[in-house]
């Protein structure tokens, strides 16, 4: 232990001006800082989600993703190849699979597997003339206000690690996802709902779970929050029962008050995080159940979605979809799931499929239509795609199906900055690469933030000593679909 004289000979200049309460330290500091500024308060801390100016102008305001979980086949919905049918059940040429990697090698690698024709109806629709099966008659009947990409490769073809870097850019978990990265570069204008929200319909959730809309390294504001299309919006957003409206507002307050001093020693932005996440619940005791009052709705508009009050479904998620970019929401994302059609029981392109595109077909054509004729499709992007789709070969199983396939598939895009009534990119005969206009996964995140105002080479965060990116070191825009 020290003596009191070595204490004291240990002290410098600046122990000296920290310890000294009234004295000439403080004084000095006092002369030079003004005293405007030491009778001030402390800054209010402000919300994480607070919106802030983009990069540029922007042409959308809010992203509505519709995310087709599993892998759907756009040789069934969209990429019509009639060669692909005069071909069917021919042996595949050795050529097409040579250097190739499949999900399922083993159906591809014990007997060479056969050319699989179309199982759906093709034809011509709008002034555009998009191919569009029978399968998507609803979708059909709105593509000259949709723009398609024909060609977007993926890097992995298993379902998790796909998922993930459609959402995040990277096929490593624990990045922040596109929702993330957009709330934190330009924030939310809502205030009574989270910046980034998830709607999930299906029999099961997305393969990689809550990482396909976690913030990743990013403050935990900026995390999608899951909603559900039923009942209480959040569970356990109401209070325990006895608690009333004052003694919680007194509890909040006084949380708040602690969190704050607590903020002011440390600048943790987690804490910044937490005061918001509190106030954003107690807003949205009253917020939330109003945003899923679907009883609201005229009777016309729930025909158009197929949606219904109280039920669980894609229809109902797409006009929630409508509600929350109408209130300011950001980025909604919706998970539909059960695309991976092989061909097994229960997962192929004679019954399954043809099941979740009459799920979801009328939703998503009403979706555009709505924000169309309501004046919202002019600032609200849509994006609708899953992570990889099908192979033009079909596998060996109880049924028809086919494999996962990355070298290319179709999303389609509607709204603000985007050029409607085209398709962007070309495959070949049989679908299986493309030969014009390739697109990465990289360039479909730096076209959304583009049209958000966000040059995504600039939107970066500095974490573990280097400065991340959605886009890591890629990604062009896709100046074809901008209008």
């Amino acid at each position: 232990m020290r003596t009191e004289k070595e204490r004291l000979l240990a002290l410098t200049r600046r122990h000296f001006f920290k310890g000294c309460g009234v004295g000439v330290g403080k004084a000095a500091l006092a002369s030079l800082l003004g005293s405007n500024l030491l009778a001030a308060e402390a800054p209010e801390i402000r919300s994480p989600t607070t919106p802030r100016a983009p990069h540029y102008a922007p042409k959308a305001k809010n992203v509505i993703f519709l995310f087709m979980a599993g892998g759907p086949s756009q040789l069934e919905m969209f990429d019509y190849k009639p060669k692909l049918s005069e071909l069917d059940g021919q042996n595949t040429p050795a050529s097409v699979l040579e250097g190739k990697r499949f999900a399922f090698m083993g159906s591809f690698t014990e007997n060479t597997p056969k050319l699989l024709g179309p199982r759906k109806k093709f034809a011509r629709y709008g002034q555009s003339g998009k191919w569009v099966s029978e399968a998507l008659p609803h979708t059909a009947r709105v593509v000259d206000d949709l723009a398609f990409i024909s060609t977007v490769a993926a890097e992995n073809f298993n379902h998790a690690p796909a998922k993930i870097l459609m959402n995040t850019g990277s096929t490593r978990f624990g990045r922040p996802s596109m929702g993330s990265w957009v709330g934190y570069g330009i924030g939310s204008e809502s205030q009574d709902l989270p910046g980034f929200v998830v709607l999930q319909s299906g029999p099961r959730g997305p393969r990689g779970g809550a990482l396909n809309w976690g913030a990743g390294f990013l403050p935990s504001a900026y995390q999608g929050t899951p909603f559900q299309s039923g009942g209480e919006p959040i569970l356990n957003l109401a209070g325990p029962a006895g608690f009333g409206a004052a003694r919680q507002r007194a509890a909040l307050g006084a949380i708040r008050d602690l969190n704050e001093q607590r903020f002011d020693t440390t600048g943790d932005p987690e804490i910044a995080s937490r005061i918001s996440s509190y106030e954003m619940a107690y807003r949205m005791q009253t917020s939330g159940p109003e945003l899923i009052d679907l009883s609201a709705e005229s009777k016309e508009t729930l025909e158009m979605y197929g949606a219904e009050p109280g039920a669980r479904s894609f229809g109902n998620n797409c006009l929630l979809a409508r509600r929350l970019v109408e209130r300011g929401v950001r980025f909604v994302q919706l998970y539909h799931t059960d695309w991976d059609h092989h061909g097994g029981p229960t997962e192929n392109l004679t019954k399954s499929f043809p099941a979740r595109c009459k799920e979801i077909d009328q939703p998503c054509a009403a979706l555009v239509r709505d924000l169309k004729q309501r004046g919202l499709l002019e600032d609200t992007l849509v994006v609708w795609g899953g992570e990889f789709g099908r192979t033009p070969m079909g596998e060996v199983r109880e049924t028809v199906g086919r494999n996962h396939h990355i070298d290319a598939f179709t999303m389609w895009f509607a709204g603000a900055g985007i050029r409607p009534g085209h398709t962007i990119g070309k495959t070949d005969e049989l679908g299986f690469d493309p030969v014009e206009d390739r697109v990465e996964i990289h360039d479909v995140q730096a076209t959304i933030l583009h049209l958000l105002g966000l040059d995504h080479t600039k939107l970066t965060y500095k974490f573990q000593g280097r400065d991340f990116r959605l886009t890591d070191v890629g990604g062009n825009r896709i100046e074809k679909l901008l209008a």
